[in-house]
């Protein structure tokens, strides 16, 4: 047993300890001078006790955002790509830099709606999903289960990474968190089939293909941010190549090109995790992605049919509306050699 204390007056563990402390500062309201002589600390002990609890997120700390939504854009997304439902945040200023926060608000007050006592979700990586997840707000009345829909990326920031993720929103939804034990990606498509082969694998994808609700956010293959490169999966060259051979951005680490269909270069099928086809049979599945850097790869992943319900800007909304405004008429356009006839041997 680990203790904190300077002087031994409390048989605390290290969680209990710090749970304690963050409770007598931030909810009764304690001085810390006032706390270190109820423990026989000091008070610089308390500080630094605070501020781990902080880092270990022991303590988590959720801005209520005002929440203002833009209606006639929501009813545009939905009419285009065939949405259940479009949760578009109208800003209130413009200052963007708690954008994906606020957005990640408007989707965890969308999930505590929707969510009830019984029910599965599964969950994916990111800093989207995360910034869902964390404004999910504690004590949820119900007891449901997550599990986690793909594998662990390596070098991946901890409270970023599928696990993590899994193990905090099931502790706010009153569940179990359910942990795919391999890696999102492996080196060959040979290993990744006998990974998938192994019992306890099985029995995780198969609880995420039978869930409720799937939450997850979308990838632009950028060298610069991509997971894929970060964790040595995708050199900058090879993700490159990807791009020029149409890939535009991902979910779940699932490759789709702009038009919506899968990658068929051979990445996906080293990916640990549930597949396009699995995530579209799940009745409801959110995606939330912010950014004019995101506009193809969620307009692509858009035209996947995976999403019912994407929570966005109002920014990146227009963005992604005006690109599928252009694709459309790029496509009205009539090409020219259809014209000619090759019925005398000539084009």
């Amino acid at each position: 047993m680990h203790i904190y204390c300077e002087t031994p007056v409390l048989d605390y563990t290290e969680h209990d300890l710090l749970a304690q402390v963050a409770s007598m500062y931030y909810l009764e309201e304690m001085t810390q001078d006032a706390i270190a002589a109820q423990l026989g600390v000091s008070r610089i002990k308390v500080y630094r006790l605070l501020k781990q609890a902080r880092e270990e997120q022991v303590i988590q700390f959720t801005i209520n955002w005002p929440v203002q939504r833009a209606p006639e854009v929501e009813a545009q997304l939905c009419n285009v790509f065939h949405l259940r439902e479009a949760l578009v945040l109208r800003p209130s200023s413009p200052d963007r830099s708690h954008a994906l926060a606020r957005v990640g608000q408007l989707g965890a007050r969308y999930l505590e709606q929707i969510l009830h006592d019984g029910m599965v979700m599964t969950v994916c990586l990111g800093r989207s999903t995360y910034e869902v997840i964390h404004a999910v707000r504690p004590g949820f009345q119900g007891h449901v289960d997550v599990v986690q829909a793909v594998g662990s990326l390596a070098l991946a920031t901890p409270e970023l990474d599928s696990a993590s993720l899994a193990r905090e929103l099931a502790a706010k939804l009153g569940g179990k968190a359910h942990y795919l034990a391999a890696p999102m990606v492996v080196d060959g498509v040979e290993a990744a089939e006998m990974l998938r082969g192994q019992r306890d694998i099985q029995r995780v994808l198969a609880m995420a293909r039978r869930a409720d609700v799937a939450l997850l956010g979308v990838g632009n293959l950028d060298p610069a941010t991509s997971e894929f490169t970060k964790g040595g999966y995708l050199s900058a060259n090879e993700l490159a190549q990807i791009r020029a051979a149409g890939g535009v951005g991902d979910m779940s680490g699932q490759i789709f090109t702009v038009d919506g269909l899968p990658y068929t270069g051979g990445f996906n099928e080293r990916v640990i995790g549930l597949r396009l086809d699995d995530l579209r049979a799940i009745p409801t599945v959110m995606a939330i992605a912010i950014g004019e850097a995101k506009t193809k790869a969620i307009l692509g992943a858009l035209r996947t049919g995976v999403i019912d319900v994407f929570c966005t800007d109002l920014d990146t909304a227009k963005a992604v509306l005006e690109s599928a405004a252009q694709t459309r008429e790029a496509l009205s356009v009539p090409n020219p050699s259809s014209h000619l006839r090759t019925n005398d041997g000539a084009i």
